[in-house]
């Protein structure tokens, strides 16, 4: 095996040339990995873009004290840190695959209290991290009072009350992978839940330019997403969840350049949509 990487919660190994080794470091991490155990390889074939679901499981064994998986791998480098792409193609890519994702999960799917909630449930951390910016960030008086409209308007869109989705959790563009100027595959489904399909469906701004948008919905609507059916309601809590993972990113990432510039592309995308339609 090979090194290949490693994040706060798994190792990385490559494992010849199509395979890589996924291995805890600890215990919240092997709970991620008994998550994507149990459901990737459920919804994995039902999906349109190649994500890194479990072909082989391994058991706590010669001291190693967790279960860990061995998952294909996909090449392409995040979207976050590639060159360039072709964002018409990405919009299609990436709605289709939200919409034969977010199809009604069993009651038993994995529990999250930070995705897929209700929008409100983030109104106070969202306050909290926007006072954190204050002195961080270069936002006149314009600029926060226009984010403070985008994130009203989402809190008064009415709720979500269709039965809870699969979703991704944390879709964002460093978890697209980007292959020859097309999005090749989805991974880190660690945040894997179900709830209202919104807070995935915020990667609309922090991947694509707002003329892509339109292009983005009517692929995720194609692919039955929201029942075949995305409203207002849905894409403006979407827009909010955007707006919050923006200011998340920019108050929480100086450590991590590449969620930083996903923050501050999200926030300017936001901002120069509020005044047109969602989609």
């Amino acid at each position: 095996m090979e090194f290949l990487a490693n994040g706060w919660d798994n190792e990385l190994y490559r494992v010849g040339d199509e395979l890589v080794a996924r291995l805890p470091r600890r215990a919240l991490g092997a709970q991620i990995i008994t998550n994507e155990q149990r459901w990737l390889p459920e919804l994995a074939p039902r999906l349109p873009l190649p994500i890194p679901y479990p072909e082989r499981t391994g058991v706590p064994s010669c001291g190693y004290p967790y279960s860990w998986s061995v998952v294909p791998y996909l090449p392409g480098v995040p979207a976050a840190q590639a060159g360039s792409f072709d964002p018409a193609r990405a919009a299609a890519a990436v709605g289709g695959f939200l919409g034969a994702l977010h199809v009604p999960a069993p009651a038993d799917a994995p529990a999250n209290p930070f995705r897929g909630v209700p929008l409100t449930e983030r109104a106070g951390t969202f306050a909290a991290n926007l006072a954190l910016l204050a002195g961080q960030v270069g936002q006149d008086h314009v600029e926060r009072d226009t984010a403070l409209r985008v994130w009203d308007a989402a809190l008064a869109a009415p709720g979500y009350d269709g039965r809870p989705a699969w979703l991704h959790g944390d879709l964002h563009p460093a978890n697209i992978l980007i292959d020859d100027g097309q999005v090749s595959g989805v991974i880190d489904f660690g945040d894997i839940t179900a709830g209202d399909p919104a807070s995935d469906l915020s990667v609309a701004w922090m991947l694509l330019p707002p003329a892509c948008h339109a292009g983005f919905w009517s692929a995720y609507q194609a692919a039955g997403g929201a029942g075949g059916r995305a409203d207002d309601a849905l894409r403006a809590r979407a827009r909010g969840w955007a707006l919050n993972f923006a200011i998340v990113f920019l108050a929480h990432s100086e450590d991590n350049p590449v969620l930083r510039e996903v923050g501050r592309r999200t926030l300017r995308t936001v901002l120069e949509d509020q005044h047109g339609p969602a989609g």
